[in-house]
């Protein structure tokens, strides 16, 4: 597994051993970075299930200002501490060790918001469909708060999985199939301010 483009173009990083982790494959990367590519310059990253992190490194390469990563599974969440300290990458990333609903409810109950994000990536386990429900629910709910009013929210999922076309605020505006993947863009729809 590779970075695709940006800073650290090329540079290898690792992900955990066995079937629990599913890293989104180069392909699907460069496809989705290429939809993303208008709106990643200094943007806010929010990179949900993280795992090895692959997908907000790649978002840092490439010139978000920051990426905020949630990823509670210890060998996943090994993985990518060693592939930030093998990047030398600090200061323009939070870790949370902590489940992506977790996460969620804490910044929705926060008093003041420390970050709003213009892109979201959320890439449960393909076998927890029900996390898809939680992530997408919440920031479509009252995570909402969270997302800059044109935030775009991407999750990725199995091709023959149907996600919802709407949760809460949250619209989908765009489905992509690649493989046996697909990616769900989701958007703030106009009726809606975000906070």
């Amino acid at each position: 597994m590779r970075i695709i483009a940006g800073t650290y173009r090329s540079r290898v990083l690792h992900a955990p051993p066995g079937l629990h982790t599913r890293p989104t494959s180069d392909r699907l990367r460069e496809t989705l970075f290429n939809v993303l590519a208008p709106r990643m310059q200094e943007a806010e990253f929010l990179d949900l299930y993280a795992g090895s992190g692959a997908v907000g490194i790649e978002a840092l390469s490439r010139g978000a200002a920051h990426v905020t990563f949630v990823e509670r599974a210890r060998a996943p969440l090994k993985a990518l501490r060693e592939n930030l300290a093998r990047l030398e990458i600090e200061d323009v990333y939070d870790l949370h060790a902590t489940t992506a609903g977790a996460f969620l409810r804490a910044s929705a109950a926060a008093r003041t918001i420390s970050r709003r994000y213009e892109l979201v990536f959320a890439d449960p386990p393909y076998d927890a469909e029900d996390e898809y429900e939680i992530a997408l629910g919440l920031l479509g709910g009252e995570a909402g708060r969270i997302l800059n009013p044109n935030a775009l929210v991407v999750a990725e999922h199995r091709r023959k999985q149907t996600l919802n076309v709407r949760f809460g605020a949250l619209a989908r505006t765009r489905l992509l199939e690649q493989g046996d993947a697909a990616l769900s863009f989701f958007a703030l729809t106009a009726d809606s301010s975000g906070a």
